[in-house]
C-alpha cells in the first residue's frame, strides 16, 4: 500500500474501465463508412486507434482505405447512430458502480478523463447510470489540445480535482492511456478488458486486474482503510 499513500483522487478512463462501448462505436463507425462512403470496413480495423479520440479513431481507418472524411459531418453521423445503438444495450462493466461507491466512502475525489467527445461521454455515463454529476470533474476531448498518450488530459483532470497529479490514481485499459499516466507522474491501475497484463505493465501499470469487481489486494485494502478513517473522523 506504500505507493498509494497520499493518493487523494482517482482519474477514470471511461471505455474499457467503466463500460465497454467499443463494439457499439465500431458498429456505428462501420455503418458510417458504408452509408457515407460506400465502402465496407471491418470492426477490427479500429482496434489500433482505441482510446485516441474519435477523430483519430475514424481518421486512422479512413487513411487505411484511402477515404477522405467529411468532418465533422461524418463524426456527427457516427454519433447519431451510436447513441441509438447503445440505447438499452450498453451496460457498466463489472464492479464499476461498487468501486466508485467505495472510493466515495474513502473520501476520494473522482474524475472521468476520456479522449472521447462530450456527446459520447455523457451518453455513455447516463446509459450506465453513472451520470456526470456523480463525479467531481469530467474531462473530454474538447477540453484538451493533445490526446493520449500525451499527459495533458490527466494533468487537467488532476488540476480540476485540486490535486497534484502524483496524488491521483489513474485507472486505464489502454497502453496509450497508461503512457499518458506515466508521463503525468500518476500511479496507474491497468484493467485487462482490452489488452493483456503484460502489455499494460510494460506501459506503466503498477497494478492490473480484470475489472473493478476484483481490484488488486493493495487497492482493496487501501479503499477499506480509507473508508474506516472517514468513518472514525465522522464519529469523533
Amino acid at each position: 500500500m506504500d505507493r498509494l499513500s497520499g493518493i487523494g483522487g482517482i482519474l477514470f478512463d471511461m471505455d474499457g474501465v467503466l463500460c465497454d462501448s467499443e463494439p457499439f462505436i465500431r458498429e456505428a463507425a462501420c455503418a458510417m463508412f458504408a452509408h457515407c462512403h460506400k465502402i465496407t470496413v471491418q470492426p477490427d480495423d479500429f482496434r489500433p486507434f482505441s482510446g485516441t479520440g474519435e477523430d483519430r479513431f475514424l481518421g486512422g481507418v479512413a487513411e487505411q482505405y484511402g477515404v477522405h472524411l467529411n468532418m465533422p459531418a461524418d463524426k456527427d453521423w457516427t454519433y447519431h447512430r451510436y447513441l441509438r445503438t447503445i440505447d438499452q444495450r450498453l451496460e457498466p462493466l463489472a464492479g464499476a458502480g461498487t468501486f466508485i461507491a467505495r472510493a466515495r466512502a474513502a473520501g476520494l475525489r473522482l474524475a472521468v478523463a476520456s479522449s472521447a467527445d462530450w456527446i459520447k461521454v455523457e451518453g455513455n455515463l447516463r446509459q450506465i447510470e453513472l451520470p456526470p454529476e456523480r463525479f467531481d470533474a469530467v474531462v473530454c476531448a474538447s477540453d484538451v489540445r493533445r490526446k493520449k498518450p500525451d499527459p495533458e488530459i490527466f494533468l487537467l483532470a488532476a488540476e480540476r480535482l485540486g490535486l497534484p497529479p502524483e496524488q491521483c490514481l489513474v485507472i486505464e485499459d489502454a497502453p496509450s492511456g497508461l503512457e499518458a499516466a506515466r508521463r503525468a507522474r500518476c500511479p496507474a491501475l491497468g484493467i485487462t478488458s482490452s489488452f493483456s497484463d503484460e502489455q499494460l505493465t510494460s506501459h506503466g501499470a503498477s497494478w492490473t486486474c480484470p475489472s473493478l469487481a476484483a481490484p488488486p489486494e493493495a487497492i482493496d485494502l487501501w479503499l477499506s482503510a480509507g473508508a474506516a478513517n472517514v468513518a472514525r473522523r465522522s464519529s469523533a
